[in-house]
């Protein structure tokens, strides 16, 4: 592992660095309007929601690394602060890209990159109707990260409205993250797509603490054939199984064949039912699996 001072870095490469570990990171492509009604249509991937109540999230503008100049985003707020954060799939997500391209002031990035402007409702900044989700924001705060070549400049911006296509909503009436196929920025000229291949669940510990790994047997903790995450699906179940469910599971067929193995070798057969784990582990079979990594043999 290389350890790397800031302070030794330049700020291309500490951008170079921070970029490509920080990610993905989600894009809001920000609509802004100045007090002479010039707008302007930018992408920012330091961006995330910081609060529900109230419903606020935080993107930052970053002072240009060649030149330590500002951008037409930072300067419309400062005059007219409100804003639309327009949510970017992967249908829009080349025609978002040119709007990042550095045109004057004046020149409207929804034309050059072929949006539809949407008239908003609260605020003076127009939506990008092709956008799955816009939010009209109400900008509270604007925090200055410092004033050197890099240096960000948080823009709070409280949602006041919130505009969801229906293509991407469930049979439930909420937004169906599979539906989204939303894409993110990485580092470089990098991005990603969130598809449906790629989407998977963890259940949250919100009612119940699971055990944890230390509670796990240490032949367990220190098995060469369960992952870390196979650890932690098995530290994240909610109790310890009791002593006649663990032996109950001597008599099921998969392990039972292990257990009268003639086979001597135990940590052979050990071998073979940390693999009968980490199986069931990927078949969703979590209570199984983790009475048989209680299992003494």
């Amino acid at each position: 592992m290389i350890t790397l001072k800031c302070e030794d870095l330049s700020t291309v490469e500490l951008q170079n660095y921070l970029q490509y570990a920080i990610a993905p990171r989600p894009i809001c492509f920000a609509s802004t309007i100045d007090l002479e009604g010039n707008i302007n249509l930018s992408p920012f991937s330091f961006f995330n929601m910081f609060s529900t109540n109230p419903p606020v999230c935080i993107f930052s503008p970053a002072r240009r690394v060649r030149d330590n100049t500002i951008k037409h985003t930072l300067e419309n707020v400062m005059e007219v602060k409100e804003c639309v954060i327009n949510i970017v799939n992967y249908d829009m997500v080349q025609q978002m890209s040119l709007a990042s391209s550095e045109y004057a002031k004046g020149i409207n990035e929804f034309e050059k990159s072929g949006f539809t402007m949407l008239p908003s409702e609260v605020v003076r900044p127009p939506r990008v109707a092709e956008a799955p989700v816009q939010f009209e924001c109400v900008v509270t705060q604007i925090i200055p990260l410092g004033d050197q070549n890099g240096a960000g400049n948080l823009i709070l911006a409280e949602i006041k409205l919130i505009h969801i296509s229906e293509a991407v909503l469930g049979d439930d009436g909420k937004i169906d993250q599979n539906k989204m196929d939303l894409v993110a920025r990485l580092g470089g000229d990098w991005y990603c797509r969130i598809t449906e291949d790629n989407l998977f669940k963890i259940p949250k510990p919100v009612t119940t603490n699971g055990i944890g790994v230390d509670a796990l047997p240490t032949l367990i903790r220190n098995s060469k054939i369960l992952t870390g995450n196979e650890l932690g699906l098995l530290g994240n179940m909610p109790n310890i199984p009791n002593p006649a469910a663990i032996e109950k599971k001597k008599e099921w067929p998969q392990l039972k064949s292990i257990l009268n193995t003639s086979d001597t070798d135990v940590d052979a057969k050990q071998l073979q039912i940390h693999q009968l784990i980490s199986s069931l582990l990927k078949n969703s079979e979590f209570e199984a699996a983790l009475e048989i990594a209680f299992l003494t043999i």
